[in-house]
């Protein structure tokens, strides 16, 4: 006498979809629990968690009229929840793939800045930039310049100091003059 295995839950769960695609029917838990053990040799004690794992899964549909629960699950729900899944993991794989090649963008990009900033100093607008730059700086500087001039003048006059006593004094230079 052998002992008849029973089934994995697993087993149970594909025999419960079979009864919901075969028969395309809306059945409330009472009409489940009769028809599992008879058709797919599912216990009639197990019956409940099954299809509350499948409807917790999204596979098996469930909605209350009045005070009865009824559930159902058409095989089209089914191969659109497979091809939105398929579909997901495409875009997941083709997101990787475009996410390396951003990263192998960005570094071409860096590099080229690079390039770019090595030859920087040839840039005519760079040039022209750095004349403007000096142009300013070399009449700041002889504006300043002309200030110093300015004050020597005026402390010769107003106190009588010679030129080369306030130059000592005031740390200038003997060779300051104009920028050309």
């Amino acid at each position: 006498m052998s002992k008849k295995k029973g089934l994995s839950f697993e087993e149970k769960r594909a025999r419960m979809m079979e009864i919901f695609f075969e028969t395309k029917d809306v059945f409330q838990l009472k009409d489940i629990e009769k028809i599992a053990p008879k058709e797919k040799g599912i216990t009639s004690m197990s019956v409940k968690e099954i299809l509350q794992s499948l409807v917790d899964d999204g596979m098996v549909d469930t909605d209350r009229i009045g005070t009865s629960n009824y559930f159902w699950a058409f095989p089209s729900k089914a191969l659109h929840a497979r091809k939105r899944k398929l579909e997901e993991l495409e875009s997941q794989a083709e997101r990787a793939a475009l996410m390396e090649e951003l990263a192998a963008l960005r570094q071409k990009k860096e590099q080229l800045k690079a390039e770019i900033d090595k030859y920087r100093e040839c840039d005519p607008d760079v040039v022209e930039e750095m004349r403007q730059t000096n142009k300013v700086a070399k009449e700041a500087a002889n504006r300043w310049t002309d200030n110093i001039f300015s004050i020597k003048s005026w402390a010769k006059r107003k106190f009588g100091f010679e030129e080369s006593r306030i130059d000592k004094g005031f740390g200038i230079p003997e060779d300051l003059d104009y920028i050309d």
